[in-house]
């Protein structure tokens, strides 16, 4: 293939103006779809892709950064026909993983709607089976490029992903409804689209591969595939069980809300599904700030991989500051912002909720605000960890924080003082333990370790100016104009003092402003070294 490399930061700020435009598509769908479905119809949509996202985990979430880092390290020695033998191993493991869990996700639809006190949502996770089987075979690309320092082709494909998922989807659910199907047939219909985006993903990365393929040929041995293979299981297989603990975390979330709720408060399934359908709409918004972040580990693992490989750890400690501060600088206002504003952005966002659904939503994304920034640090934590080859870490801090998490969940769900309202502090508090252990981890095993202080005391600072006027502006215009301007002015200017207060406190260096949309021409304008 053709070599589009960029650095690391630029390959970052590639992905993060993709997320941006992924997240802008996104909104478009999942916003709409919270006012088009009821509560129910949203429980069902997630317990679906609870679902999902489990068998996706098992599939897909270590091996491609296994293949990335090896990508990255055999295009640093000059080794072409390792690196080919590499994708081809991959190539056929992602396969067989895609065809068994996409396999197990239909035939056990009903079975898996049962466990998860869901039982309406069998057609849901039925539609989305195929979808498995499809990212599988896009990680093969994905990995495989990102490795070799070129992030446009994740980037398109992401796009295209996410504006089918919109128009399949939204346009499904849609015309269900019309024609006066139950929200859970619905909710099946909005799910498509889903699927439908990742196959036409696949179609474009194929279609991208079978263009830019490389006749080149090398001198080098490639290497016995039993031998690849083995390097891909080490490295892949503890980043995905790592990965598939969160996911088993978030299903047994559900799974156990659903079944306090109806075996010891006695409601029945659609009254539990429209409680955990409001705490969703939260959810959505907290899960936001964490998209932003993780183009930063994409591009960081290879980055800090082949550094390694030349036996620079120098450079490797420069990638890994340079993250973190990124990272701060974003995430910490992104959280004081849902936090400080939860009521009125929810407003905003789901015009035809009613008031008591608004305010129980509020209430947990005011908790849940907070526990985004936790989610962020965690996951670019378990990259920078998972880069330097300490993948077993993350696994255990995972662990850690959901037992802490289902052991709240029943504390506090049962507890007639808490109920539902437990669910959003049982969460603050497994991500925070989880960032917690890993940060410490970090400062344990990464010979050039980050001073914690140093980057997060500023953004942290400017974060909470940011806070306490966005609060006070929104106060003040919601007397002056309609609540949705009102909401949206508020923001404009909360970020713009949370720039202002960052660079005049000097959290924003140049190596940071680079990775942003616009970088270079902000480094000359703010004269930034």
């Amino acid at each position: 293939m053709t070599r589009g490399k960029q650095s690391f930061l630029g390959g970052a700020a590639l992905l993060t103006v993709t997320m941006l435009v992924t997240k802008a598509i996104g909104a478009l769908y999942k916003i709409p779809l919270g006012n088009l479905l009821d509560e129910q119809g949203m429980n069902y949509f997630y317990a679906a892709y609870n679902i999902y996202n489990l068998l996706l985990m098992v599939s897909t979430a270590g091996l491609p950064l296994a293949l990335s880092r090896l990508v990255s390290q055999a295009e640093a020695l000059g080794w072409v026909n390792r690196r080919r033998r590499i994708v081809s191993v991959a190539f056929w493991l992602f396969l067989l993983l895609g065809l068994l869990s996409s396999g197990l996700m239909f035939f056990l639809a009903g079975d898996l709607a049962g466990w998860m006190h869901n039982t309406r949502a069998e057609d849901a996770i039925r539609v989305l089976s195929p979808a498995v089987l499809c990212v599988c075979l896009v990680s093969v690309i994905r990995g495989y490029t990102q490795g070799m320092g070129d992030m446009r082709p994740t980037a398109a494909s992401e796009v295209i992903e996410s504006a089918s998922k919109l128009v399949v989807g939204l346009g499904l659910a849609w015309w269900l409804l019309r024609q006066g199907y139950p929200s859970h047939i619905a909710a099946a219909g909005a799910i498509a689209g889903v699927t439908a985006g990742v196959i036409l993903s696949l179609l474009a990365l194929t279609v991208w591969t079978l263009t830019h393929l490389s006749r080149d040929r090398g001198r080098d041995d490639p290497g016995q595939s039993r031998d690849i293979l083995r390097q891909l299981l080490a490295i892949g297989v503890p980043i995905t069980v790592g990965s598939v603990s969160l996911s088993v975390i978030n299903l047994l979330d559900q799974s156990i809300t659903m079944g306090i709720l109806q075996n010891t408060w006695g409601l029945t399934e659609p009254e539990a599904a429209g409680l955990y359908g409001t705490y969703s709409y939260a959810g959505n918004l907290f899960a936001l700030p964490a998209a932003f972040i993780y183009p930063l580990t994409i591009s960081l693992i290879p980055a800090i991989g082949a550094a390694l490989a030349r036996g620079d750890r120098s450079a490797a400690g420069r990638h890994t500051a340079a993250a973190f501060r990124l990272t701060a600088l974003l995430a910490l206002p992104a959280g004081v912002g849902l936090s400080v504003l939860a009521r009125p952005i929810l407003e905003l966002l789901y015009p035809a909720k009613g008031a008591a659904t608004l305010e129980a939503a509020a209430y947990h994304l005011e908790i849940l605000g907070v526990g985004s920034i936790f989610v962020c640090l965690m996951a670019l934590s378990n990259g920078i960890l998972q880069a330097y080859g300490r993948e077993r870490v993350p696994l255990w801090t995972l662990l850690a924080g959901g037992g802490l998490k289902i052991a709240l969940n029943y504390l506090m769900i049962s507890n007639p003082d808490y109920g539902i309202r437990g669910l959003p502090v049982s969460t603050l508090c497994c991500y925070a333990l989880i960032t917690v252990l890993n940060l410490m981890a970090i400062a344990r095993y990464v010979p050039e370790r980050p001073d914690y202080f140093r980057i997060f005391s500023r953004p942290g600072l400017a974060a909470l100016g940011m806070g306490a006027a966005a609060w006070w502006l929104h106060r003040l215009l919601a007397d002056l104009l309609p609540g949705g301007l009102a909401t949206l002015l508020a923001v404009a200017l909360a970020a713009v003092i949370y720039a202002g207060a960052a660079l005049l406190l000097g959290a924003v260096g140049r190596e940071e402003a680079m990775a942003l949309p616009g970088g270079e021409r902000l480094v000359r304008w703010l004269r930034l070294k």
